[in-house]
């Protein structure tokens, strides 16, 4: 029997990576069902059935889609979230899942970095004005001798605290379990969350998601009063509703997102606010995060294959 392996990361479906060709010269087949796009759960449910690995982006695996692919052995996302998988269903049928942490970090925190740089000194709107030949100057506010707040201090989250203060910026974090070795030079210190909010210009999120969402109305009522929210983490922590109420009140003086509900995401008012910047989930795709995320998804393919056969 032909075993084969699904690879359907956006960045990888149309013209394949050379780090694939690992995959090749160990005598898989590769299959590229959907090129440049998410599958949706019908397509899973045709091509998963005749594989053995699954090279996945961040479309929902569930449960009935794992049920129908019982020769699965492994999925292998190339980044560090497993959400959208059904993790217990994957347990129940013996199928490893496999991530590549820290291999997008770099990138991912230089974009939180460059969404608070563009909403501080207003660039989109600026940029659009004069495209239609509208001269219009903003003033913006700089960020050294600034605060910027650091919601999870895992590897994304620490490399965000390191471009804060080469920023001339004050850090503060907060994190469930804080790394008492992590002590970067500057002016850097572990808070708690309600002192993070009340005291960060800026705060950026890098924490996995919770039950409901972590920025909320409460929050949102705890921050100092004209700050900047960046998330390039998960959609699911903050409260849009909460958001676009604290932006047409004044409360919030912008919002940058990188993560939706959904891939693209549906019109919603919150995303075509004059002072929200939108990026369509660009925080892994650099040349340099998508080189160390593949290999790693393959090597991690190719290991829990080879032990399984």
């Amino acid at each position: 029997m032909t075993c084969r392996i699904a690879v359907t990361p956006r960045s990888l479906s149309q013209g394949g990576h050379p780090a694939l060709a690992a995959l090749e010269a160990a005598g898989y087949d590769l299959l590229f069902p959907t090129p440049g796009r998410q599958p949706t759960r019908e397509e899973q449910l045709q091509f998963l059935p005749t594989c053995v690995g699954y090279l996945a982006g961040v479309e929902p695996i569930t449960r009935e889609v794992l049920a129908a692919a019982r020769g699965l052995k492994v999925i292998s996302r190339n980044g560090v979230g497993v959400d959208s998988v059904d993790l217990t269903a994957a347990a129940e049928q013996g199928v490893a899942v496999e991530t590549t942490a820290g291999a997008n970090a770099q990138g991912v925190a230089e974009l939180a970095i460059a969404l608070m740089l563009a909403g501080q000194r207003h660039i989109p709107p600026q940029d659009a004005a004069l495209k239609v030949d509208r001269w219009q100057r903003i003033e913006g506010r700089e960020v050294a001798g600034r605060t910027l707040g650091v919601v999870g201090c895992g590897q994304i989250g620490r490399r965000v605290v390191q471009l804060g203060l080469g920023l001339g910026m004050s850090v503060r974090a907060f994190d469930a379990w804080p790394d008492p070795r992590f002590t970067p030079a500057g002016d850097f210190s572990y808070t708690t969350m309600r002192g993070l909010l009340a005291r960060s210009d800026a705060v950026t999120l890098h924490c996995p998601p919770a039950e409901r969402p972590l920025i909320d109305k409460d929050a949102i009522a705890a921050m100092r009063p004209g700050a900047y929210l960046v998330n390039t983490a998960r959609s699911s922590l903050v409260d849009d509703g909460a958001v676009l109420e604290a932006l047409v009140g004044g409360r919030l003086a912008g919002y940058a997102t990188d993560v939706y509900d959904q891939e693209p995401p549906a019109p919603q008012e919150l995303l075509h606010h004059p002072r929200v910047i939108t990026t369509p989930h660009i925080g892994g795709y650099t040349t340099e995060s998508v080189e160390r995320a593949t290999r790693a998804a393959v090597e991690n393919l190719l290991r829990v294959l080879t032990a399984a056969f």
